[in-house]
């Protein structure tokens, strides 16, 4: 070998030792080289978010989030997305505010355009969701409508569907909830109104909106820890989550044939707007969350997670699933 081949010869073997070197450098910084990325920051459950019985509140039904104190967090400045939902199309119920505003934020920083429906009276919660959306680059869709007829509820869809220009989630969350203590307290109004909003919208909207959807499309729908463990003041909310349970599971196998994922979410007490529009009893806000294994009630944010994933292709294999989230106490 001469010299100019050996010369050769080393700097290509040179140039592959550092190749070689750069490879495993994420490797050394994860064994704790100068690069490593700061570890995360743990935090303890039981003190992420406050512990303090909130404070006795009332607004008329539907109430509004900015109103409320304190204002349940959303993750409007915590959700970062990494581009589980690029491209993605969306449209949510009552995803002005609590449950729905926390699944529309999240959707939205993961990549997807999104839709959200609601009362029209919650206009202010719904500019609000409407400015975050946009503000992750993402199209922002405004459809207020009371979905408690057949009508509204394929309008709903049919809108979402143009706007968008498609449909490949949808989260069925809007629900009306009033606490009485005892049956005979329930009117027959309020029993229908529930009923209507809660499991008939679910019902009429997702079977609007499965002639629109392709094959990977998911539906979610927002159920509730009183799926499986009644509270005794809520007799007519509580059994429209376990129709929604049942529906679920029904649903899903139906369409499985079509490539479509249904599951469930099943929340336990949540600090939402439902909560002081007559969705808990006079005088009980104080309690609201307390008996909790965790100690407290459960922030919108601490689900957002949960929807991401249910619409991802992460969890492909799932379908005719409950995902819980209730602090230690309660099914699934």
């Amino acid at each position: 070998m001469n010299d100019e081949q050996g010369t050769s010869r080393r700097g290509v073997l040179g140039g592959a030792a550092l190749g070689l070197a750069a490879a495993a450098a994420p490797g050394m910084a994860q064994q704790g080289g100068a690069a490593a990325a700061p570890a995360a920051t743990l935090r303890d459950p039981r003190t992420k978010y406050t512990t303090t019985p909130f404070p006795e509140q009332r607004q008329p039904w539907p109430a509004l989030q900015f109103k409320m104190t304190p204002r349940p967090d959303c993750g409007e400045t915590s959700y970062k997305g990494s581009g589980k939902l690029a491209g993605r199309k969306a449209l949510l119920t009552g995803g002005d505010s609590g449950i729905g505003r926390a699944a529309a934020i999240a959707f939205a920083r993961e990549g997807a355009d999104v839709a959200i429906n609601y009362y029209p009276s919650e206009e202010p919660d719904a500019q609000e969701v409407k400015a975050l959306i946009q503000q992750a680059g993402r199209k922002a869709v405004l459809l207020p409508a009371d979905i408690r007829s057949e009508r509204a509820c394929q309008k709903l869809v049919t809108d979402a569907h143009k706007a968008l220009g498609g449909l490949d989630i949808l989260v069925n969350n809007a629900a009306y909830q009033q606490s009485k203590e005892d049956i005979s307290q329930i009117t027959d109004e309020q029993f229908v109104r529930t009923f209507e909003t809660n499991i008939f919208a679910t019902f009429r909207i997702s079977k609007a909106a499965i002639p629109l959807m392709p094959a990977g499309s998911v539906i979610i729908n927002t159920g509730s820890v009183n799926s499986y463990d009644p509270g005794e003041e809520l007799l007519d909310y509580a059994s429209t989550k376990g129709a929604i349970l049942i529906f679920t599971k029904g649903l899903a196998k139906q369409l499985v044939k079509k490539g479509i994922r249904v599951n469930m979410v099943a929340p336990g007490p949540f600090w939402t707007p439902l909560q002081v529009a007559g969705g808990q009893l006079p005088g009980k806000l104080g309690e609201f969350g307390q008996e909790t294994p965790l100690g407290r009630a459960g922030q919108p944010a601490e689900l957002a997670a949960h929807y991401v994933l249910l619409a991802s292709e992460d969890s492909s294999f799932t379908t005719g699933g409950v995902v819980g989230a209730h602090g230690g106490k309660g099914n699934p």
